[in-house]
């Protein structure tokens, strides 16, 4: 069971980077909330850190509810990988055309020390295919998106390419408009967007 096929990837692309030329072809955002909402936020996490779930447990329901659902923040979450069980999670959320990514990826945050607790490659795929099954894909399903070597080289690719464009040096790390956030609570981060969407309609005004 364990995921050679997408270990092999993430330890070669590691290893010897791809140049400019041979790099594969990256991978849109899965964007949430409006596409016309007058403020975008990038969140950078990976599915194996701590504070990325602390962040999804504390502030992201807050945030959800009062700024994307309401059609004010177009929210984006991108994807790091600094380990083979993150990159694994990112595949199996990124399963099916990524119509199932926020779903998944609230599971993965929200049952992190649960799955990441297997003691070998073996147990972390198994408790994955566990979450992969509550949200609805087959275990040959997700056994076809891990041994996609193609995809697994654009999702690193987009990584990469999305990470070094932003700076991006830790996890959590927020794009707000044009500012990067690092992790804070949730009342500061309140007041940053609160002043980039003020900025926003008051650009909106002048046009």
């Amino acid at each position: 069971m364990f995921l050679r096929s997408a270990a092999t990837v993430f330890a070669l692309a590691f290893a010897a980077p791809v140049m400019a030329q041979d790099a594969p072809e990256t991978l849109p955002d899965i964007a949430l909330g409006s596409e016309d909402a007058p403020l975008t936020i990038i969140e950078y996490a990976s599915f194996t850190c701590g504070h990325c779930a602390n962040f999804h447990s504390d502030v992201y329901p807050e945030l959800k509810a009062e700024y994307i659902d309401t059609g004010k923040v177009k929210f984006v979450q991108r994807d790091i990988y600094f380990d083979q069980p993150g990159l694994w999670a990112g595949i199996m959320a990124r399963c099916g055309e990524g119509e199932k990514f926020y779903p998944v990826a609230d599971m993965l945050f929200d049952e992190q020390q649960k799955w990441l607790s297997g003691g070998s490659g073996d147990e972390v795929a198994a408790n994955l295919r566990k979450i992969g099954l509550k949200a609805g894909m087959t275990d040959d399903q997700m056994t076809a998106c891990w041994d996609d070597t193609a995809k697994v080289e654009q999702l690193i690719a987009t990584f990469q390419a999305n990470a070094t464009a932003d700076d991006i040096q830790a996890t959590p790390t927020f794009i707000i408009g044009d500012e990067t956030v690092p992790n804070q609570s949730w009342d500061g981060m309140k007041k940053i967007i609160d002043d980039k969407l003020a900025e926003a309609e008051a650009e909106a005004a002048d046009q």
